[in-house]
């Protein structure tokens, strides 16, 4: 008798809310800040901060966000996921099924994976789309796989990769991207990621005396630091940089998003904005290498926000670098990355 050797892959993208309308993004904030792993405080001060204060506060003002990014087809992080899907499901072949989930929202984590138990698959690998590791993103999408397979009679194998952030077919696909534009046509480029509150680093060094304790701490990988998302994003920028044969004085790494105010990584990306500006720039290129799909910090947070902030201050131009999105160098690349991980 022959055994079912079906492999399953979940890949996860963090989520979106079903419609841009303000009831709909406010149930999606509502479960993604009430996460334990992305704000970290006391759950009951947790929940009252959240539902009580930043759900109905941003949910208006989000929601509004939300109509610039959204296309007919619907979210871009929902329209490009599925395609993703399927492309990667035809490269990999009849060998794997593939499912795409949300951590947050539609479709849910628990769904897919109930699909890939229907299907009998013999082991299951588990992609988060963040290329680099964090707490409260690839660690909260572990944590809530474990969550549902622990419910179950039967687990099967389960593989989870933790991060690809200096993969070569990774950076081949940001290179790919950066082909479409003249890099001499520029001032100065920014490579620009999304912000974590400082303690979540400081939590993740294990060693204790590494994190924000040593100069430069970020500036490259070693052990005391391998988990560490701001080396990452430092050992991607690098990475990029260095096979584009950018000079260090022509780009910088920056930091956006951030929410409250704890301190969060810097330099912040409207800083640097204004330090380019006061230094004379007046045409900026951004790369986001830790979105590998256009959403709604890239579009609109990037190509609206601070590109009307950088006009504000006489600058020309700023413009985006398209995400990976379901360009053919990503999905070689997550195909690698899924064949490595399931040997």
């Amino acid at each position: 008798m022959s055994l079912n050797n079906l492999k399953g892959v979940l890949l996860v993208n963090l989520g979106t809310p079903d419609a841009p309308t303000r009831s709909a993004v406010h149930r999606y904030l509502a479960e993604f800040l009430t996460d334990g792993r992305v704000i970290d405080i006391n759950p009951i001060a947790r929940n009252i901060l959240v539902r009580g204060i930043i759900a109905p506060l941003r949910s208006g003002k989000s929601a509004a966000a939300y109509k610039i990014l959204w296309t007919k087809e619907g979210s871009p992080l929902k329209v490009f996921g599925y395609s993703l899907k399927e492309k990667v499901q035809s490269q990999l072949g009849d060998e794997y099924m593939v499912e795409l989930a949300m951590r947050y929202q539609q479709p849910s984590i628990a769904d897919a994976i109930k699909k890939l138990m229907k299907a009998g698959v013999s082991e299951v690998i588990v992609m988060p789309l963040f290329p680099h590791y964090a707490s409260a993103t690839t660690g909260s999408v572990h944590e809530e796989v474990m969550r549902i397979y622990s419910k179950e009679q039967v687990i099967p194998k389960l593989r989870f990769i933790n991060s690809y952030y200096d993969h070569p077919k990774l950076i081949e696909a940001f290179l790919e991207r950066a082909k479409e534009h003249n890099l001499d046509d520029y001032d100065h480029i920014l490579f620009s990621y999304h912000g974590l509150p400082k303690r979540h680093l400081v939590k993740g060094d294990l060693s204790g005396t590494h994190c924000m304790k040593k100069e430069n701490c970020c500036n490259s990988i070693c052990e005391s630091n391998k988990y560490c998302y701001s080396a990452q994003c430092y050992a991607t920028t690098h990475a990029i940089a260095d096979a584009l044969s950018i000079d260090k004085d022509k780009y910088s790494i920056c930091f956006q998003s951030r929410l409250g105010r704890d301190p969060w990584l810097e330099p912040y990306t409207s800083d640097i904005l204004k330090k380019r500006r006061e230094a004379g720039d007046k045409k900026i290129l951004v790369f986001c290498p830790a979105f590998v799909a256009d959403c709604l910090e890239t579009t609109v947070e990037i190509s609206h926000e601070y590109a009307e902030e950088f006009e504000k201050m006489g600058g020309e131009h700023l413009e985006l670098v398209e995400g990976l999105n379901d360009s053919p160098k990503w999905i070689e690349a997550v195909c690698e990355i899924i064949h490595e991980n399931s040997k």
